[in-house]
């Protein structure tokens, strides 16, 4: 029997490269999912390949209703939302700040930031209400980045909308540590994913080129591959870790350790 057998979990941008590894991971687990991204062919596509009983939706997470509509999808499908992985961002040009343009900047807050906001505003409430009713709260893992624990040259803007979702992380979990509901963040550095993909073809130079240039501060020197962002995003998440709440667990090759 998988750790989150019959758990019902939650998962916002599920076909880019760490929400499609969560979503394998906890489907082989044993857990339901509920799953959701902005292309609705590609999601229905992507949950068609995993071995699990699945519900999606697809939607842009900067809209509010989104993420009521999805806690809805949950309950209606599962009867409950027992994990939330509030994944679903983007990221942008690698650059200065006075060059990241306004319109971009406000996009990058409104989906990394208030996409979180919204989701765990809905979230919540559910969560707390099956606490309430049956003793079974839930679980809620966001997805920040090591870039909301220190600055991040060029990436001003990423890195403030990250910082705030640490802190939305740490207060919500404060508010409902005695209501059934555990709230952590995965923080990782640069990882294989689509992000670091487009910084090597926006850098212009060879990858092996770039990626030496953005792992240079980083005492593993190599990007993080996904099964290892996966197994700290299970690890928050797993009923056996019930004493682990507000937490932004780094996952970064050592960059905090300097």
């Amino acid at each position: 029997m998988g750790r989150f057998n019959g758990a019902t979990v939650l998962i916002t941008g599920a076909t880019g490269g760490l929400g499609s590894g969560a979503a394998k991971a906890f489907a082989a687990e044993g857990a339901r999912l509920v799953l959701s991204d902005l292309n609705e062919a590609a999601l229905a596509d992507f949950a068609a390949t995993l071995d699990a009983e699945t519900a999606t939706l697809a939607g842009n997470i900067a809209d509010e209703k989104l993420s009521q509509d999805l806690v809805q999808l949950a309950v209606e499908k599962f009867g409950r939302l027992d994990i939330a992985v509030n994944n679903a961002g983007i990221v942008h040009d690698f650059v200065r700040l006075p060059q990241v343009t306004s319109e971009e900047a406000r996009r990058v807050i409104e989906v990394d930031l208030l996409g979180v906001f919204y989701a765990m505003k809905h979230q919540i409430p559910q969560m707390a209400r099956q606490f309430r009713e049956s003793g079974k709260g839930g679980v809620i893992v966001n997805i920040a980045s090591v870039a909301g624990l220190s600055g991040a040259p060029k990436l001003s803007v990423y890195a403030a909308a990250k910082h705030g979702v640490v802190g939305l992380t740490r207060s919500a979990a404060v508010e409902y540590a005695s209501k059934g509901i555990r709230i952590n963040a995965v923080c990782p550095a640069h990882t294989r994913t689509a992000m670091v993909d487009g910084f090597v073809r926006f850098s212009g130079a060879p990858e092996t080129e770039a990626l030496a240039e953005l792992t240079r501060g980083v005492p593993m020197k190599r990007v993080g591959e996904v099964d290892e962002i996966t197994t700290g995003i299970l690890f928050l998440a797993d009923p056996a870790n019930s004493f682990m709440t507000g937490h932004a667990l780094a996952l970064d090759g050592g960059i905090g350790a300097i």
